[in-house]
């Protein structure tokens, strides 16, 4: 099969087993009878990182260390430049959450440490438990803090789906993952070699916007309904799970090569889109992200795919 058939199979199959995954997991959640306060920050945010995971598992077992490290680099630079730069202006994203602040600290130091832990370029399998275990206190906080704001927000609804038709679509949505992961490497790493671009440029752009696509369409169809619950919260925990779990969990299965050209720009692009980001929530907790600054941090993407492929 040709490369680009293998790249948009891939696509294609991790979109909507990356949708799959987070149904099925709520329902199994409400079987197991969990509240949804603990499946919004547990299992539907491990469940949206879980192509960027396996994309970037299965990348770094094939020697393609620049896709696993650039997947989640290209992702985070794209959940904010793109993501929510095109859903504000389609539809004016207002700031909920009062504490977002305290999330954009983590996320920054989630950010920060990544680029430390990457300063000798090699992400090593203690520097991952270092990062899972921040992973861990950071939900506890956070189970903590939304249990201690929305005490009535502790109901438990009936699942939809018989657990038989749940278990199905998990499994499914599992297999859809890995082979979704699978051909989507094989295809970029076979039109990178095709068109003479380097693997860090196809994980950064290509690669990343395909494990980004279940984020956009989801925003940019509630954007579309003009629903007000899009929240830049969600694109933020997206970042910290980005490094702390899908980094994470990789470099303790197998330490991963750092590209030198991603330490001394990919990741200082990561970093001042995040301060960007906190630029354009001002105030905290009243600000707008109107459509003229979502031009703005969509200008600050193409740019950047720009710069990347000249």
């Amino acid at each position: 099969m040709p490369p680009i058939l293998f790249l948009l199979a891939g696509f294609v199959l991790l979109f909507f087993s990356g949708d799959w995954l987070v149904k099925s997991s709520v329902q199994l959640a409400r079987h197991l009878k969990v509240s949804t306060l603990v499946i919004g920050i547990t299992v539907v945010a491990f469940g949206t990182s879980a192509p960027e995971l396996l994309v970037s598992l299965r990348a770094v077992f094939d020697g393609a260390a620049d896709i696993s490290i650039g997947n989640v680099v290209g992702s985070n630079i794209a959940n904010i430049a793109l993501v929510l730069g095109l859903v504000s202006i389609v539809y004016p994203v207002k700031v909920k959450k009062k504490g977002i602040w305290f999330d954009w600290l983590i996320m920054m130091v989630a950010t920060i440490g990544l680029m430390v832990a990457s300063y000798d370029l090699l992400l090593r399998s203690f520097e991952g438990i270092i990062f899972l275990v921040f992973l861990g206190l950071y939900i506890v906080w956070a189970v903590y803090n939304s249990r201690k704001q929305s005490k009535n927000e502790e109901k438990i609804e009936k699942p939809s789906l018989s657990l038989f038709k749940t278990m199905l679509l998990f499994v499914i949505a599992a297999a859809g993952l890995y082979f979704g992961a699978d051909w989507l490497v094989i295809g970029a790493k076979d039109v990178a070699q095709s068109l003479g671009v380097s693997e860090r440029v196809i994980g950064i752009s290509v690669v990343a916007l395909g494990t980004s696509v279940p984020e956009l369409a989801t925003s940019l169809m509630a954007a579309i309904k003009k629903e007000s619950d899009i929240s830049i919260g969600n694109i933020i925990g997206s970042n910290i799970f980005n490094i702390w779990a899908v980094l994470g969990v990789t470099a303790v299965i197998k330490p991963i090569n750092v590209n030198e050209s991603m330490v001394n720009t990919d990741y200082w692009w990561m970093f001042a889109i995040a301060i960007i980001l906190f630029i354009v929530i001002l105030p905290l907790s009243k600000g707008v992200v109107s459509r003229w600054k979502g031009a703005i941090l969509l200008s600050i993407y193409i740019l950047y795919i720009y710069l990347l492929f000249i």
